[in-house]
């Protein structure tokens, strides 16, 4: 159950990074309740993920998939341009996360 918590918790990170640079510098009202909101929901789920799982585990997990589907989504949506390169690296943070997964 840890795991499933820790990677809802990577996903809600991804939401609140994009809320927060939606947000104005929190000058926005809509984003701004989204990014607090994801933000709590995030660290509750992974402050739960860390009473069973290695600390320095949980949080490479949980960046890796924020980051990685923030990037995303910012390439999706024409915020950020798609490179060859980029795609290679940010798959080589998904393998970093499915490897670290494997040898827990």
């Amino acid at each position: 159950m840890s795991w499933i918590v820790l990677v809802i918790s990577g996903v809600l990170e991804a939401v609140w990074a994009t809320a927060l640079g939606k947000s104005d510098g929190l000058s926005r009202l809509g984003p701004s309740v989204v990014f607090f909101t994801a933000l709590a929901a995030s660290m509750a789920g992974l402050a739960y993920a860390m009473r069973e799982l290695p600390v320095g585990t949980s949080y490479a997990v949980w960046v890796g998939i924020g980051a990685v589907l923030t990037v995303l989504y910012a390439m999706a949506t024409g915020g950020e341009p798609v490179s060859v390169l980029k795609v290679v690296f940010l798959a080589a943070i998904v393998g970093g996360v499915i490897g670290l997964k494997l040898i827990h």
